[in-house]
């Protein structure tokens, strides 16, 4: 089992920038893909961002250029950093982690979300 908790949501302006983050703990032998999914009010959830193991990104065009994605592997930690937020970035952010299970084999956790509010 993994557990995931995220952090770093909060209530920012316009162009104002914010930085999540999400850890990993519990029983398993590796972390694979690690990424971010946002969902609206009245909206379908929907990828952020993505990095591999390897590092490699994977960016949705509404984030493209303002948001990065970076991980620590020693921390189990994935991280979000949001630049020029706009108010149609609102929403719950999830943490989403692919990790090896012990005797279940690769498993996709979920965190709980942290809401981000973009003012106009």
């Amino acid at each position: 089992q993994v557990q995931l908790v995220e952090s770093g949501g909060g209530l920012v302006q316009a162009g104002g920038s914010l930085t999540l983050s999400c850890t990993a703990s519990g029983s398993f032998l590796l972390i694979r893909d690690m990424a971010w999914f946002r969902q609206a009010p009245g909206k379908q959830r929907e990828l952020v961002a993505l990095i591999s193991s390897g590092r490699d990104t994977t960016y949705a065009d509404s984030g493209s250029g303002r948001f990065t994605i970076s991980r620590d592997n020693a921390k189990n930690t994935v991280y979000l950093r949001m630049n020029n937020l706009k108010p149609e970035d609102t929403a719950v952010y999830l943490c989403n982690v692919q990790a090896l299970d012990r005797t279940l084999g690769p498993q996709n956790y979920w965190g709980q979300g942290t809401q981000v509010t973009v003012s106009s």
